[in-house]
């Protein structure tokens, strides 16, 4: 019972860049607007986390700042897609370069060191009293994050406003009719705008997760791909908030695995490879079998 509430427990350690980067890719993408570039606004959030907790003493204000900075490079990205009408790919390519580039000459700017920053205040994790000690479930609520609770309120809320409100209709229908939707007077733009402001603020969220919650230092490129995995989950979940979520939950499952596999007679550099053969093999097999939305990557004047 033990070994199976510590795998539970890492699992959901694992899930959370995953869940918050699929649910990135799901609020841009169902607006019609490709976002590759979740990996590198995860790293620019991981980055601004550790910054602001560094200039304010407060591993708070790091998230607060992730979360803004996020958002602002969200807005830059919709600004290149939507105003300037630059090549989408192109764009997700460019941010990925641009923040791996950028954190490591900052990183050098602020600390004067090289590969990763010194320890800064993080996010401490907690334990629930009396709901730790369920069977099983008590994993949820054992030494876990407080970005993981973050996490199933935001993809909550999400789904709320996808699918319960006005707006979320809208939105949903601007992602496969953006033309017919704006000949009814709704201003497509100004809902794209506002989603790759939502989706930039998560992916920076969930960024500043693997650099105060997960450690208490910036190390470069500390993404490790974790933001193409969660643009797998959320074609593996089928563009949905809840898809989202159990897509990066399975994916997580694999890097926990991994964990667990290190005692065998396997070479250390197959069991690391494993969530990346999982989800290339997701990919091959179940997504082409998922519907996209229509107008993904077109634009309305």
């Amino acid at each position: 019972m033990a070994g199976i509430n510590n795998f539970l427990a890492l699992m959901l350690q694992l899930s959370v860049p995953l869940v918050l980067g699929a649910l990135c890719g799901t609020i841009a993408e169902r607006g019609g607007i490709i976002l590759l570039g979740v990996e590198g606004m995860m790293l620019l959030g991981a980055f601004a986390g550790v910054a602001g907790s560094f200039l304010t003493g407060s591993a708070f204000a790091g998230v607060l700042i992730s979360i803004l900075a996020g958002a602002l490079f969200g807005w830059l990205y919709a600004l290149f897609c939507l105003k300037w009408k630059a090549h989408q790919s192109v764009v997700g390519v460019g941010v990925n370069l641009f923040a791996s580039g950028i954190t490591a000459v900052l990183l050098k700017a602020i600390w004067h060191t090289e590969g990763m920053s010194d320890p800064v205040h993080a996010i401490s994790s907690i334990t629930v009293p009396f709901l730790c000690d369920i069977p099983i479930l008590g994993a949820l609520f054992k030494e876990q994050s407080p970005y993981l609770y973050a996490m199933l309120v935001v993809v909550a809320a999400v789904w709320v406003i996808f699918y319960k409100t006005k707006y979320g209709l809208r939105y949903r229908a601007i992602g496969d009719q953006p033309h017919a939707v704006q000949t009814a007077g709704v201003p497509v733009n100004r809902y794209r705008y506002i989603a790759m402001m939502a989706a930039g603020a998560i992916a920076g969220l969930a960024g500043s997760y693997l650099s105060l919650s997960q450690n208490n230092l910036f190390v470069t490129d500390m993404t490790a791909g974790r933001g193409f995995m969660g643009l797998a989950a959320n074609i593996f979940g089928g563009w949905q908030p809840l898809g989202s979520l159990g897509a990066g939950m399975v994916f997580a499952v694999a890097q926990a695995a991994r964990f667990y596999l290190t005692d065998l007679a396997i070479p250390s550099q197959i069991v690391q490879m494993l969530p990346y053969i999982i989800t290339l093999l997701i990919l091959l097999f179940v997504g082409k079998k998922v519907k996209g939305p229509e107008a993904l990557g077109k634009l309305v004047d």
